[in-house]
C-alpha cells in the first residue's frame, strides 16, 4: 500500500483567475508539499498549451491516509 503523497494538478482558469478547473493532472508524485510548490514554476512552463485564458498550479495531497484511533477503552 502506498502512503500519503503529493500531486500536481494544472488548472485552467478564466480571466482573473477565476473558476478555474482542473486541466491536468501530472503523473510526478512529491513526497513533501515544499517538493511540490518547488516544482510549480518548471511545470507551469511545461504546460503553456493548455487552452485558458490564464493557468495556474495547485499542490494537493494524494494517496492512503490513516486515520488515528483513540485506544482508550469507552468507560462502562
Amino acid at each position: 500500500m502506498e502512503s500519503m503523497f503529493f500531486v500536481m494538478a494544472i488548472l485552467g482558469c478564466g480571466d482573473g483567475n477565476q473558476q478555474c478547473t482542473a486541466a491536468r493532472l501530472m503523473p510526478t508524485h512529491y513526497v513533501t508539499m515544499a517538493e511540490c510548490r518547488a516544482a510549480l514554476p518548471d511545470q507551469l512552463a511545461r504546460n503553456t498549451d493548455i487552452p485558458y485564458p490564464v493557468i495556474g498550479a495547485d499542490c494537493r495531497r494524494s494517496g492512503v491516509e490513516f486515520a488515528q484511533v483513540d485506544t482508550k477503552r469507552p468507560r462502562s
